[in-house]
């Protein structure tokens, strides 16, 4: 693996490709708006939002498949309030790509064949929703179409992240999920990725991840895991909805050695937009922003609305248009303009192309593995 090593450090910079400016039309909490401006110097939020239409948002965790499940109909291009992310929105809040969630709602997701059926159910649905949006939404896979959505005005969505309860303990099953466009797997709720750590079938499943370039997603899952992933991952892993555990003692937030860990490994904290884990204001929010910045680096931050999940969000940041104030903050606080660009835009785009490079540096040397789980851990 030495050889393979050496091509991994030669990832190309993020945001070689993808720097053009793209200008996104800016625009007590109520659902699906955005509150007025509380601080009367406009100075940081008009510099937010030219900022962000050089450097929008790429936004880590939606979970508006599900809640679109549950309406009986819905035009996002014109704009629906009975959810926190419409097009209107999303151009208000500069935000040019948004991982969709797969995930099933908690507890569905113990039968393994339901949750195989009740994922390619999710995928269907995200699929059918983009084409019924054209002019505002786009299927992407990689930081090249992703970049290419945001240059045409539209918004990217990239799938997952998926449970890995849809894998059973089938990689033939993840291979069809990646072929089906799904881009990020959350290591959780599984035999092989459990409080004792990743197993040796769950070892395995992490290598063919990086052969396929699926990404790893490390919200929620034990310590163990976490430092098993890191070590075995040729790519860089994600934690999709994590802040900071030292300011905020939630369990899916991550404590400090984690922090310096994940930014070790070239990993994301994607620090997300709810009450319960970085508290009620915008500058709760930017605390946790602040502390992951300096523990993990400038390069394994970025943000994670975690909008229509169900969670209350911080004052101020009740729905997808609200990202300026957020960045406004962040700019009141003296944040240089290239740390915020890393933190929208620039990150994401780097964990996706090394990924992709990581696959092609293994599909060169490794076959599919045809592991099972009885043959590993039996």
């Amino acid at each position: 693996m030495a050889d393979l090593q050496d091509d991994l450090h030669t990832t190309p910079e993020a945001g070689e490709l993808d720097d053009l400016p793209v200008p996104f039309p800016a625009g007590v909490l109520t659902p699906g708006s955005c509150p007025p401006v509380l601080d009367p110097d406009d100075g940081p939020l008009e510099r937010a939002h030219a900022l962000l239409a050089a450097h929008p948002v790429a936004d880590g965790y939606s979970g508006l498949p599900w809640a679109l499940r549950q309406l009986p109909w819905y035009d996002l291009e014109l704009g629906e309030s009975a959810v926190a992310t419409d097009v209107p929105r999303l151009r208000e809040g500069h935000v040019a790509a948004l991982f969709w969630s797969l995930h099933l709602p908690e507890g569905s997701d113990g039968d393994g064949e339901r949750a195989v059926a009740a994922t390619l159910e999710q995928l269907d649905l995200v699929k059918t929703v983009v084409r019924a949006h054209p002019e505002g939404l786009r299927l992407a896979e990689d930081a090249g179409q992703t970049a290419d959505a945001r240059n045409c005005g539209r918004t990217a969505v990239l799938l997952g992240p998926a449970g890995a309860a849809a894998l059973g303990d089938s990689l033939g099953v993840l291979r069809c999920l990646r072929v089906l466009g799904v881009r990020v797997l959350t290591l959780t709720g599984v035999s092989w990725a459990g409080e004792a750590g990743l197993t040796r079938f769950g070892e395995e499943v992490v290598r063919e991840m990086n052969r396929l370039g699926v990404i790893a997603d490390l919200s929620g899952a034990s310590p163990q895991t976490l430092r098993r992933t890191f070590a075995v991952s040729k790519a860089p892993a994600l934690c999709t909805r994590s802040a900071a555990r030292a300011l905020r003692p939630h369990p899916a937030n991550l404590p400090d050695d984690l922090l310096v860990e994940l930014g070790a490994a070239g990993g994301l904290c994607m620090v997300p937009l709810t009450a319960e884990q970085t508290g009620p204001t915008v500058r709760d929010v930017a605390d946790h922003l602040d502390h992951v910045r300096t523990v993990a680096g400038p390069e394994s931050v970025a943000l994670s609305g975690t909008y229509d999940t169900a969670s209350a969000h911080p004052l101020e940041l009740g729905d997808a248009s609200c990202y300026p104030r957020l960045i406004a903050e962040l700019l009141r606080r003296g944040w240089d303009e290239s740390d915020v660009a890393l933190l929208t835009w620039g990150n994401v785009q780097r964990v996706l192309r090394t990924a992709d490079f990581t696959a092609r540096a293994f599909q060169e040397r490794r076959q599919p593995s045809t592991a099972t789980i009885a043959e590993l851990d039996g």
